[in-house]
């Protein structure tokens, strides 16, 4: 019987023991307290923050190479007509189409301003005479007044629809001018650069391109143009290469890439694992003083090894969240 006591004994006080330890465990865990539409974390207890690993940025800094994929998108070839004129052969049916319009709305357009206006202006003139001397009635005055009029409408027509096409041409990467000018065996490639890296290549700028159909050889040349605008669902902006096609072996729709080398711009890059992405957006957590982490958006280049290239949001000395990330995630983010 004592023996049975003493067990029974023993048992409780072993049991209070284990449900005081974890009723005190219990008590000292306190939740994390997330502020600012969370992008400010604050952990009560210090013990809750030995689960994170962080990485300070310093004066390392990484050289960058941004690569776009491209595409033929026009070949120019002679005109077998007249040797002096060139034909441009777009690759985009589309593009092809507001090209020849935009020609032929020049056309109309010098005809109209430099025959049809002049020569109405001049009957014009001859009528208000006539009618000045008593040969013309003023029903003959408003006929000639229409007749320049609708030439001016006429006029106004065939601009607004030149601006249409110009317009798609832009669109396209392309400039009217540039097309009026080519040059026979020249081609143009076309590469879409992300919006936030666009501020690091500009207009003259060398750059290597690798054709899939020829991986072994590479070509060297500059940067055309940028284009004016930023594709409104994608956030690319379209970037124009000029090249000549001595050999004539590059078509229209070949797929090359394009690699802009960026090593006059020293980058600050964090490890890839450090890394949060919502809703198209890159984000880092920064550790704060008195257990506090910030949420930063940042802007995000390539990835050389476990190394992300980062152009904006980061300053030297940030002290970057690089294991424990989805934890943060979830309390930035609510899942």
């Amino acid at each position: 019987m004592k023996m049975k006591i003493t067990f029974i004994g023993i048992w409780l006080v072993l049991f209070c023991s284990c449900t005081h330890k974890e009723k005190t465990k219990i008590e000292a865990f306190q939740e994390p307290l997330v502020s600012n539409n969370g992008q400010t974390i604050v952990f009560p207890d210090s013990t809750n923050m030995l689960s994170f690993k962080t990485e300070r940025l310093d004066g390392k800094k990484q050289n960058a190479e941004l690569t776009a994929p491209a595409k033929i998108v026009a070949t120019v070839v002679p005109s077998s007509e007249d040797r002096s004129q060139s034909i441009i052969l777009f690759q985009s049916e589309d593009m092809s189409i507001a090209y020849t319009q935009l020609l032929q709305h020049q056309i109309n357009i010098n005809q109209i301003k430099n025959v049809n206006i002049k020569q109405r202006k001049i009957e014009l003139e001859r009528i208000k005479d006539l009618q000045q001397h008593g040969s013309a009635t003023g029903q003959d005055l408003l006929n000639a007044q229409s007749a320049l009029s609708i030439e001016l409408s006429n006029l106004n027509n065939e601009t607004t629809s030149l601006i249409e096409h110009e317009a798609k041409l832009i669109s396209g990467g392309f400039a009217s001018d540039v097309l009026l000018h080519s040059k026979p065996g020249t081609i143009y490639l076309i590469c879409d650069i992300p919006e936030n890296q666009i501020s690091n290549i500009k207009t003259g700028q060398m750059c290597t391109i690798v054709f899939s159909a020829f991986p072994n050889e590479k070509y060297q040349d500059k940067i055309d143009a940028i284009a004016e605008m930023v594709d409104n669902s994608t956030r690319m902006v379209k970037v124009r290469i000029s090249m000549q096609n001595q050999s004539n072996k590059l078509k229209s729709g070949m797929f090359a890439n394009v690699f802009f080398n960026l090593s006059e711009s020293n980058f600050m890059s964090v490890h890839q694992t450090s890394l949060v992405t919502v809703q198209g957006k890159t984000y880092v957590f920064i550790k704060k003083p008195n257990h506090t982490f910030e949420r930063r958006e940042i802007q995000i280049g390539p990835q050389i090894g476990d190394r992300v290239i980062v152009y904006k949001g980061l300053i030297l000395s940030d002290e970057i969240v690089v294991d424990g990330v989805m934890q943060l995630k979830g309390l930035s983010f609510g899942y």
